[in-house]
């Protein structure tokens, strides 16, 4: 009895990598047991895997401070860290292994140690120069609000762009901008160049020309900003209603079908279609209101108003 189940299970595992579906049914409808270690269909209750092995930890922990304790690995890998957190790292406290103060010549002894390992984890000026521009696309990602996997590829952007010698005569604040600025442009995240003048060491001229050498130099394909993308947060920061934002991404959707985005500002376009979906809809919102939040001036926002009002105007008659 106990070989037929071996057998079954051995078949019905082999069976399952290459199908993924039950071999007495024929169902994909699976569910895993992880306290048995086994995947069981659901229709006719035939067990596809047992003995499954457990990846996790044989450990429990049901507080980070507790979980931080019983860990017997270190961070993950991040290119966020000039080293890509592999680094040794001496803890300050002079204590030994079970908690007991360490003597002075010891303490001394540590001390150097310290002192030297500082020196050693950065000791070239291309590490200097990398660590600095790590931390300021975290700075900025940071104030910008940003996701860690933007900024992860921001990184990247970066060690490409200091390993082709892109650095060498730019300023690392200029560079480390441009790199953040072109992951958001690939991760769809809406920030415009406005946004991150405010929060750079640079201004806005030089993060362009760095996000275009970048972009030429290593063969970076970009899609352009659809105004879309931004209308979502902006119609959060005015507090206005599902309703607005969906008839504003309607109106811009018009608007690009007869040729208006050319050339045109995506925040201006997003910040005038909010204003004219607010109209529509009997929620008015200001023009400054807009334009602070879209950060354009006003006389954009008429513009682009103008424009996209005609369109509006065509399609209701």
């Amino acid at each position: 009895m106990s070989g037929e189940f071996v057998y079954t299970n051995t078949r019905a595992e082999t069976q399952q990598e290459v199908t993924d579906e039950c071999p007495e049914c024929g169902s994909d409808a699976t569910r895993s047991d992880d306290v048995r270690g086994e995947i069981v269909c659901e229709d006719c209750g035939c067990v596809l895997r047992n003995r499954m092995i457990d990846t996790g930890a044989e450990w429990s922990a049901f507080t980070h401070k507790e979980n931080q304790r019983k860990s017997r690995v270190g961070s993950p890998m991040t290119q966020m860290l000039h080293d890509r957190g592999l680094t040794t790292k001496i803890d300050w406290k002079d204590t030994d292994a079970h908690g007991k103060p360490l003597t002075p010549r010891k303490k001394e002894t540590m001390k150097r140690l310290r002192t030297w390992q500082k020196r050693v984890r950065i000791s070239k000026a291309g590490e200097r120069n990398l660590q600095l521009a790590l931390s300021e696309i975290n700075r900025m990602a940071s104030a910008l609000g940003i996701p860690e996997q933007v900024s992860e590829q921001a990184s990247m952007i970066y060690r490409e762009a200091l390993e082709n010698n892109l650095v060498q005569g730019r300023s690392i604040e200029g560079v480390a901008c441009g790199s953040l600025y072109i992951a958001c442009r690939k991760q769809e995240i809406p920030r415009s160049l406005d946004e991150f003048e405010g929060i750079a060491r640079v201004d806005r001229n030089e993060i362009a020309r760095t996000y275009r050498c970048l972009m030429a130099e290593q063969d970076l394909e970009m899609e352009p900003i659809n105004p879309k993308q931004f209308v979502p947060r902006f119609c959060s920061e005015l507090d206005v209603g599902r309703e607005i934002q969906r008839r504003a991404i309607e109106i811009l959707e018009d608007a690009n079908e007869a040729g208006l985005h050319s050339g045109k500002s995506p925040t201006g376009l997003a910040g005038a279609a909010i204003y004219i979906a607010a109209m529509l809809c009997g929620n008015r919102c200001t023009q400054s209101e807009i334009a602070e939040v879209s950060q354009v001036t006003e006389v954009t926002i008429r513009n682009r108003y103008q424009e996209q009002l005609a369109v509006v105007d065509e399609i209701e008659e």
